[in-house]
């Protein structure tokens, strides 16, 4: 299989927002479908969009255990670089 290009940087933590949830994690691979990440988490509410970028808060969290995530690229809506810490305790 031939590797594709992408935008993507693996190592690199994410905020990945999909038609009906958003996720955060570690980006460990990515696949033609699908991305894989690690210390995930579903965040099921956050602040305001704007704020939650710029000061990494949320107001519902709740962590995946360990191991690896994988997310349908086809119902990702937009992906940023998470500069912050991710968040592993439920909330």
């Amino acid at each position: 299989m031939e590797k594709s290009q992408h935008p993507y940087e693996i190592g690199k933590n994410y905020l990945i927002r999909t038609v009906t949830m958003i996720y955060s994690g570690k980006l460990v691979a990515v696949y033609d479908q699908e991305l894989v990440i690690e210390d995930a988490a579903w965040i099921a509410e956050t602040s305001r969009w704007s704020d939650c970028l710029n000061d990494g808060t949320f107001n519902e969290v709740e962590p995946y255990p360990e191991g690896p995530v994988i997310v349908g690229r086809g119902a990702i809506v937009d992906v940023c670089i998470w500069s912050h810490a991710l968040p592993r305790k439920q909330k």
